[in-house]
């Protein structure tokens, strides 16, 4: 790999910025992040594509807010904008664990190091610059701001929250990937429109004063939500809010949504189309040196970046709905595939690295079996407002062939440096099923099936049926748990046939809304009986802008507004996580009292049998190692309160 001069990143310091020989900067762009230059990481990204548009750019990663607060000043005052993000996570998802706990680590800071990044991080760096260069224009984006963009529940402070906007005094949010509106908001500013007129970019959303006028568009439709005074008196009121919120996000021709905020009103433009692949392509091939900023030498590696430096992302979205997931409410339900040569371009790119030893850690994506999945018909889809495309079937105008996605794997391993090339993203193993998946064809599912597991897997295929419990699962909209074991079925035929020896890991979720106890007691008993011993389990962790965080705190479905019960005290979640671990001495008894007194001794005789014969022919042990995962192995290495939450641009929950 050529050797990279200090001037090949975005410029962090004064004296970077001489070294490109500007006198001035027309973006300054803070984020909480250490500073990885690479597709992966979106502060880099955002960076990038400012500069692309001929920009002058820097960025200051991880500002410090326990000083003089001299990095806010450092770089001097903007031509055009200051741009701020918490990051490529939720700034409360970074520092705190499901339980509330303290992180002991910060994934996306060299050496782990935590304390980097203040809590509510958006808010905290707009107000510091506001306060500072009152006359300069904040712009706020990445995931925090786009998730938080209206009223939303925040799980650590226990509040219902108002737009980050209100919140943190910016004057305009970005939500989802940022690419297309700032295109839209450069060039009108280079063509000298003042920011503060910039009122009708999709994509975005602004606080109107009180006295104010709507900008007219005569191609939007109107919709008005109920305002944030009502949502803090009323919680059905707020409940009711999340579908139209959910539905307008998720629609190609989507209404603007406004909301009053004490005497402001909160406008959300609509968002703009799903990126086609030249331009998703041309966010990828942009000068990234794929490489952390050469400041953090010695101060220890970046446990994010560590994790992706070898995988590629290959698209974008998830048409999947969960209800405990932001990944479609930030990057959108539609597919946004990269090319087959831009992918293999950027393999090449990495086959040149100086420490590459053959061997790609993932190709995929938010899901890793999406890639190139879109309508049949795009008028149905120009129509559509279901928030999943695959449940509670896989709608008939979804193309779900998988031949793309085998045809690139096979493309990426000719590549004579490539020793081995891994599947790390979660797979949708319903998809891989001819019972749930009907349009597809069997042989062409058996044929990626066959490829995943002979040529892509390193001895784990990690799949998340999330639980047992059809109920359960309806809420979650996921699958039912039988085509988990029809699923499980294929995977133990090519296992035997091919002489594998691969381990299938089921990955569940507890204490999620509309769980109870009864149904954590099935779920220990129909895994186990599937010979599965399971030791972790990840808790259900509420973050704004899910159906599940909407239940979590209102206690109404948003979309039926019926009541749904939720696990909340510790003394609920500690026992739906006993039941999980009905192997352990210290659980049996509360277990067995607990069966008897709800008459279910029918779950206690298939857990606990009176012989004890369990313990003669113990199932697999499996590691559940995903995301905010709690365990109550003590002797487990990496079972105390670790977390790989974020490292892989995954589902959030």
């Amino acid at each position: 790999m050529r050797i990279r001069r200090l001037s090949d990143w975005l410029p962090t310091t004064n004296k970077e910025v001489k070294l490109r020989g500007w006198d001035e900067l027309d973006v300054i762009l803070f984020s909480g992040d250490a500073y990885v230059d690479h597709p992966s990481f979106g502060p880099a990204v955002i960076g990038r594509i400012l500069e692309s548009y001929g920009l002058r750019v820097a960025i200051v990663p991880q500002p410090s807010v326990h000083d003089n607060l001299q990095d806010f000043v450092k770089l001097g005052r903007p031509r055009l904008f200051f741009a701020v993000t918490a990051g490529c996570m939720d700034s409360m998802v970074s520092n705190y664990t499901a339980s509330k706990k303290r992180r002991d680590k910060d994934a996306y800071t060299p050496n782990g190091d935590k304390g980097f990044r203040p809590d509510y991080a958006t808010t905290v760096y707009s107000k510091i610059l506001k306060e500072k260069f009152p006359d300069v224009p904040v712009l706020i984006g990445g995931i925090e701001a786009s998730l938080r963009r209206v009223t939303h529940y925040d799980y650590w402070s226990n509040k219902l929250m108002p737009s980050i906007l209100e919140e943190s005094g910016a004057d305009m949010l970005v939500y989802g990937m940022g690419e297309q509106p700032l295109r839209e908001l450069v060039e009108l500013l280079q063509k000298g429109v003042p920011f503060s007129s910039l009122k009708t970019i999709k994509q975005t959303a602004v606080l109107l004063g009180e006295y104010e006028k709507i900008p007219k568009n005569k191609n939007w439709k109107d919709v008005e939500i109920s305002s944030h005074e009502k949502c803090l008196k009323d919680k059905k009121a707020y409940a009711s809010n999340f579908k139209v919120i959910e539905q307008e996000s998720n629609k190609l021709y989507a209404r603007r949504i406004f909301q009053n905020i004490k005497d402001k009103k909160l406008m959300i433009n609509p968002p703009y189309p799903t990126m086609t692949e030249k331009e998703i392509d041309a966010s990828f091939d942009l000068p990234f040196t794929r490489m952390p900023h050469p400041k953090y030498n010695k101060r220890g590696a970046i446990p994010a970046y560590e994790m992706i430096k070898f995988s590629v992302n290959i698209h974008r979205g998830c048409f999947g709905g969960c209800s405990f997931c932001t990944i479609s409410a930030h990057q959108g339900k539609f597919i946004a595939s990269r090319s087959q040569e831009s992918v293999l371009k950027e393999v090449d790119e990495l086959t040149k690295m100086d420490d590459f030893k053959g061997y790609l850690s993932d190709i995929g994506g938010p899901s890793a079996n999406m890639y190139q999945m879109k309508g049949k018909v795009q008028s149905i889809c120009d129509k559509c407002v279901a928030p999943s495309c695959i449940s509670p079937v896989i709608c008939s105008n979804l193309d779900t062939s998988h031949k793309p996605l085998t045809e690139l794997y096979q493309a990426v391993d000719k590549h004579p440096k490539i020793k081995k090339s891994f599947i790390g993203s979660g797979i949708r193993h319903d998809m891989l099923v001819p019972e749930f998946n009907k349009n597809a064809d069997p042989k062409e599912l058996d044929a990626y099936t066959e490829e995943v597991m002979t040529k892509h897997v390193s001895g784990r295929l990690k799949v998340a049926p999330e639980h047992t419990s059809d109920p359960v699962l309806k809420l979650m909209r996921k699958p039912s748990f039988t085509y988990f074991h029809k699923f499980k079925d294929r995977f133990d035929k090519i296992n035997i046939k091919k002489k594998l020896n691969l381990q299938l890991i089921p990955y569940f979720i507890s204490s999620h809304p509309a769980c109870e106890p009864e149904d954590m007691a099935n779920l220990a008993a129909e895994t186990k009986d599937m010979g599965f011993q399971l030791e972790q389990v990840q808790d259900f962790t509420p973050t704004p802008m899910t159906v599940a965080t909407v239940i979590y705190y209102s206690g109404y479905h948003p979309y039926t507004l019926k009541e749904v019960g939720t696990p909340k005290t510790k003394q609920e979640k500690l026992e739906q996580h006993k039941f999980f671990f009905w192997y352990k001495k210290e659980n049996r008894k509360w277990i067995k009292d607990k069966l008897t007194k709800v008459g279910r001794t029918d779950l206690l005789k298939k857990l606990i049998p009176a012989d004890d014969s369990w313990r003669k022919n113990k199932p697999q042990k499996t590691r559940n190692t995903f995301d905010d995962t709690v365990t109550f192995n003590p002797k487990s290495k990496r079972s105390r309160g670790k977390s790989k939450e974020g490292f892989k641009k995954k589902r959030r929950r």
